[in-house]
């Protein structure tokens, strides 16, 4: 039997499709893990309005097509809408207390609509809390350096918050808003800086910094294990 796996993952947008592609992907391609990625989906459109009457449809398309892969997610809290477990999620309620309930809920959807299909063994949800700009606060040498600002600007934000995150989601303070205000005309470039930045930063600073993110990726390991016994 192979000792290796093959991994789906349904993205957001084109930001998260590069960072699993240039950056999780070489990572986990050394320990026979072979990740590839493909965006949410619509007719005409690839991307955006991540609601989860799409990624339903993507995900039954990778489940049927091939009973040997396995399917994961890689989507933001801070852009989902009509997700399964989003309004169960309550006010204040940690990072790690977000993913469990949109994840569990993500998952028992999923195994009501593809029982058929082993979504039980195959199917990993994953959402990023907040969003994938979470993870680039895992150093904030490499957040300063990049966008030419003091370290301590970022290092305040971490002492705020305590982990990337916990960086929270509101529309003023998201990752992704603070970034906006620390570039160059407000508008912080994901798919270049943001990639940049990330493969700088790597990816195994960002399982030391992100539990959640580690948690992921770490249910992808073993499943490789365990298909090795």
């Amino acid at each position: 039997m192979s000792d290796f796996i093959e991994v789906m993952v349904i993205v957001e947008g084109k930001t998260e499709e590069i960072f699993i592609e240039k950056i999780v992907r070489p990572y986990l391609a050394d320990k026979n893990i072979f990740i590839t990625a493909t965006q949410i989906s619509k007719q005409g459109q690839k991307g955006g309005d991540v609601k989860f009457s799409r990624a339903q449809n993507d995900l039954g398309t990778h489940l049927k097509q091939r009973s040997d892969t396995y399917v994961t997610t890689f989507v933001d809290y801070y852009g989902i809408k009509e997700w399964p477990g989003l309004e169960a999620v309550k006010a204040g309620a940690t990072p790690a207390e977000i993913a469990q309930t949109i994840n569990e809920a993500t998952k028992t959807e999923v195994l009501r609509l593809f029982a058929a299909q082993q979504a039980e063994q195959r199917f990993i949800p994953f959402i990023a809390v907040h969003e994938f700009e979470t993870l680039l606060f895992s150093d904030p040498t490499s957040i300063a350096a990049e966008l030419g600002i003091k370290m301590s600007e970022v290092e305040n934000i971490l002492a705020e918050c305590g982990t990337p995150e916990a960086i929270n989601n509101n529309p003023q303070s998201a990752p992704s808003k603070r970034l906006d205000l620390w570039s160059k005309n407000g508008k912080f470039k994901k798919t270049t800086t943001g990639i940049a930045i990330a493969g700088k930063i790597g990816i195994t600073r960002m399982r030391k910094e992100c539990p959640l993110f580690d948690e992921w990726l770490e249910q992808l390991e073993l499943i490789q294990k365990l298909k090795r016994l």
